[in-house]
């Protein structure tokens, strides 16, 4: 949750906004609604904070206390996001052939990797940045999963393949590890 664009010249609801996120975070807090309204609710949020951060509780959100809360937030903010996406960079055309080195090659054997623990026609390869036969014969299996050409080159569709399908193994995996925990 961030205060957006709609929050603009809305100081009082980027405030809750952002004490709700904080809360989410911090469970010693309470949590705030959003409803642009400094009330009885918003003041004893802010005293609530005031007082975790040993700052002078008044249930008022003078600019140390603003100052405070944005700086809280912001941190807050980036641990209850999703992970930033990585984003492979490949020119039009671009294709990653049988002994061709690159960092991408990394994250190649590690998605083969841990496709392979879904899949046995997919064989781990080792992980050592070079589109080597091993890796070539893991990503022409998964190629071949996939309706694609076995080609065992990493081009941009296969690519696009991967990392759909590696976003679904690995929340797969760790659903079953949250749920045995």
């Amino acid at each position: 949750m961030r205060p957006g664009e709609s929050f603009v010249e809305q100081p009082i609801r980027s405030l809750q906004t952002m004490l709700r996120v904080i809360a989410e975070e911090d469970t010693r807090l309470p949590t705030v609604v959003p409803d642009g309204v400094y009330g009885p609710t918003t003041m004893q949020a802010v005293s609530a904070f005031q007082r975790q951060y040993d700052l002078p509780v008044t249930g008022i959100t003078d600019q140390a206390t603003w100052d405070q809360i944005v700086s809280i937030y912001e941190s807050a903010l980036i641990r209850i996001s999703p992970a930033e996406p990585i984003e492979i960079i490949m020119e039009p055309g671009e294709v990653f052939r049988l002994g061709d080195s690159n960092a991408y090659i990394y994250l190649l054997q590690s998605i083969l990797t841990q496709l392979s623990n879904d899949n046995p026609t997919i064989s781990p390869p080792d992980h050592n940045g070079v589109l080597d036969d091993p890796t070539s014969q893991a990503l022409a299996a998964f190629q071949l999963l996939a309706g694609l050409p076995p080609t065992g080159e990493l081009d941009k569709i296969t690519w696009r393949f991967l990392s759909k399908q590696f976003t679904l193994s690995a929340h797969k995996q760790a659903n079953k590890r949250n749920n045995f925990e």
